[in-house]
């Protein structure tokens, strides 16, 4: 990939000299902190651009771009090879996603996935791209953690983030996936984000029963945080948190790394950040998000105010889902909310219902909703870890429509015509009452 690299940023370096370079990216996690990453790299390279964040590509998008400008994406195109081809312009994707189409003649791609198949995310390449440029832009490497985090790329650490890692200030412990970790255990406990604890999530009497099996004792400061635990009392902490979910078959599922990045000069919990950066994106707010990830104070201040706007939503979302019909079958469920959650949040919505325990490992939730454009918006997301692929299963349902389907085998998402909902829908159960049989080891095994 590195070799690709050093062509891309030859490739660029000329054609910015006759073309000003356009960047879009991406409006989660991962697309702004590799939109910041990419924005200071063109910057110190004194190079022309503009940047945009988009929700998602589609043909009427693609369509309306310019062709004076050399065209830079950023966390996706990867799914939209076949509008791309028509633009008579240069452009440049650094992103991801898996591959579907041929690369046409007119894109050239830096995406892990066509070199070493060790895939990371759109963050790491744009900072491995601005690291070739000049060490100097080893400053933006806890950018690219955070995006890392975002796109649940922690879990298992490859090759590709070694270098990344090193670069970076990070401190990194083993633990409950509860955050943020530097906040006071018995607060996040009680307001828990990530992990659903039966009996103390949302009760400040079990937080306390539970901190006291532990053996985790109030200081003078009050409760420690979970980046302060000692070896003993996180085993202790987590010990008495697995014992309230026994019998949840993703039980094992709330323990793993927790990463603590400086951010604004002080240790923070990367998945908070991320959160907040997402949270500021889904609301509307992506440039609140873009100025946090560049430093900027009063963007800080904002982003925490839309913030906390946005937990009010999430909670008056879920709480919909749970009193809503929905379409359930085999191993599946799908909930249309049409126009009663914003198509910003359905996404998020539908990853929280995916880790509750109330769905079997293996079930795949499809979450729907309204656009601004009366398009319908759909997330799909795998409960647990194994289970199909819920990226063809979305590939599949759209194949007679006009629509492209994007992510990964265990989350993804496309945009549908409202006209078609219906007939998707139908395609969709379709698909998923399929019974997948895999042969392995001479067996026959139902998925």
């Amino acid at each position: 990939m590195q070799n690709e690299i050093k062509r891309v940023i030859s490739e660029i370096d000329k054609i910015s000299e006759k073309k000003p370079l356009k960047v879009i990216s991406h409006n989660d996690t991962d697309g702004i902190t590799s939109a910041a990453i990419f924005s200071r790299v063109l910057q110190r390279w004194n190079k022309k651009f503009t940047l945009e964040i988009v929700k998602n590509l589609d043909k009427e998008y693609i369509d309306s771009l310019g062709e004076d400008n050399a065209l830079i994406f950023l966390d996706l195109g990867s799914g939209s090879l076949n509008y791309l081809k028509e633009k008579n312009t240069e452009v440049f994707i650094l992103d991801h996603h898996e591959l579907i189409q041929e690369i046409p003649k007119n894109v050239r791609m830096i995406n892990p996935l066509l070199f070493d198949n060790e895939n990371c995310s759109a963050a790491a390449v744009c900072y491995l791209f601005g690291k070739e440029i000049s060490d100097q832009n080893k400053d933006l490497a806890n950018l690219a953690i955070i995006g890392m985090v975002g796109d649940s790329f922690d879990s298992e650490i490859n090759k590709t983030y070694q270098p990344i890692i090193e670069d970076a200030e990070i401190v990194k412990k083993r633990g409950p996936l509860l955050y943020p970790a530097t906040r006071p255990l018995d607060r996040i406990l009680e307001y828990s984000s990530g992990i659903y604890i039966p009996g103390v999530t949302g009760s400040f009497r079990g937080v306390i029963e539970l901190l006291r099996e532990a053996g985790i004792q109030k200081g003078p400061q009050g409760y420690k945080c979970i980046c302060d635990l000692n070896d003993q009392e996180m085993s202790n902490l987590i010990t008495a948190i697995l014992l309230r979910k026994k019998g949840d078959k993703k039980a094992g599922d709330i323990i793993g790394n927790i990463w603590l990045t400086k951010f604004f000069n002080k240790l923070e919990d990367a998945r908070e950040i991320s959160a907040l950066i997402n949270a500021c994106s889904r609301m509307g707010y992506p440039d609140a998000a873009l100025g946090l990830c560049l430093g900027n104070r009063s963007e800080k201040r904002n982003s925490e105010r839309i913030y906390a706007k946005y937990k009010k939503s999430i909670s008056t979302a879920l709480k919909y889902v749970t009193e809503s019909e929905k379409i359930i079958g085999h191993n599946y469920t799908i909930i249309n909310a049409k126009d009663n959650i914003k198509d910003t949040i359905i996404g998020t919505v539908t990853s929280i219902i995916s880790y509750s325990p109330l769905y079997e490992e293996g079930t795949v939730i499809i979450g729907m909703a309204y656009d601004e454009n009366n398009r319908l918006k759909v997330s799909a997301r795998l409960s647990g870890k194994n289970g199909r692929n819920v990226r063809d299963v979305l590939a599949k349902a759209v194949e007679p429509l006009d629509a492209e389907v994007g992510g990964h085998p265990q989350a993804a998402g496309c945009l549908i015509s409202k006209e078609d909902e219906e007939k998707f829908i139908e395609n969709l159960k379709s698909q998923l009452e399929i019974e997948v049989v895999k042969i392995q080891d001479g067996k026959k095994q139902n998925v």
